[in-house]
């Protein structure tokens, strides 16, 4: 269950026009993997009327900047997070942390025309939240940091428990492209064998599965994580000196 002042906060987006996209932990419970999270992670789009609103629904909820970058444009064009704190006294202490720009994912306009509708109960009433599309999330979560792989695990566990018995052919490949679960994979590739075939010269852990080697499996999973994290760190790299620039410097 997403906490009640998570609500308040996207109800504030919305209640001031902002085009916006929930992503994060809380974009992770909707889907079905649980995960402890108690800030909102929210994508935007970052253009000048946009940035205006949302610049008036931070009033709103009488929340400032921690850290660094400040709310600038150019900074979330750029890739960086923007993190508020608020102080209103409902959402007092919650953290939100907005980007535009995210490594591997696409731009934002296309995320806005793939993105998923969730129906949130809000106190008497309800708000049809806007989030991350389930396959764009799990771009997303594809970071250096530890605690991300496990969720996109989970998620993709979710994803295939929900809909084995009545997949899309979209869902199908969706599963051969990301799913970290030897044992599903395998199962994959054994129950749609042809799509397998067809996936297995662009992903060598399903090359894999199809042989049914579990272990092989997991190896190539693993290199998988491998790279991405070091392509992660490497997409950071300048964004973090940037970062300690401003803080030498503000």
């Amino acid at each position: 269950m997403i906490p009640n002042p998570i609500h308040r906060v996207l109800s504030a987006m919305q209640a001031h026009g902002v085009q916006a996209l929930l992503m994060g932990g809380q974009a992770c419970i909707l889907y079905g993997a649980a995960e402890f999270s108690r800030d909102a992670d929210i994508a935007v789009l970052a253009d000048t009327e946009n940035l205006r609103r949302l610049d008036t629904a931070i009033v709103a909820l009488n929340a400032s900047v921690e850290y660094v970058p400040p709310f600038e444009r150019q900074y979330l064009e750029r890739g960086h997070a923007v993190h508020f704190r608020c102080a209103r006294e409902d959402v007092r202490g919650l953290r939100v942390d907005v980007m535009s720009r995210m490594r591997g994912v696409d731009a934002f306009p296309v995320l806005w025309e793939r993105r998923a509708t969730f129906s949130l109960g809000v106190e008497m009433a309800s708000i049809a939240v806007d989030v991350l599309a389930l396959p764009d999330l799990v771009n997303a979560k594809k970071t250096q940091r530890d605690k991300d792989w496990p969720m996109i695990r989970r998620l993709l566990e979710a994803s295939y428990f929900e809909s084995r018995d009545h997949p899309t052919s979209r869902r199908i490949e969706f599963w051969f492209r990301e799913l970290r679960t030897p044992e599903l994979l395998i199962e994959c590739a054994r129950t749609f064998p042809d799509v397998a075939d067809f996936t297995a010269d662009a992903r060598s852990a399903v090359r894999a599965a199809i042989g049914g080697d579990a272990e092989a499996v997991e190896r190539e999973l693993q290199l998988e994580q491998e790279r991405e994290r070091a392509a992660d760190r490497a997409y950071w790299a300048p964004l973090r000196q940037e970062l300690e620039h401003l803080r030498r410097h503000t």
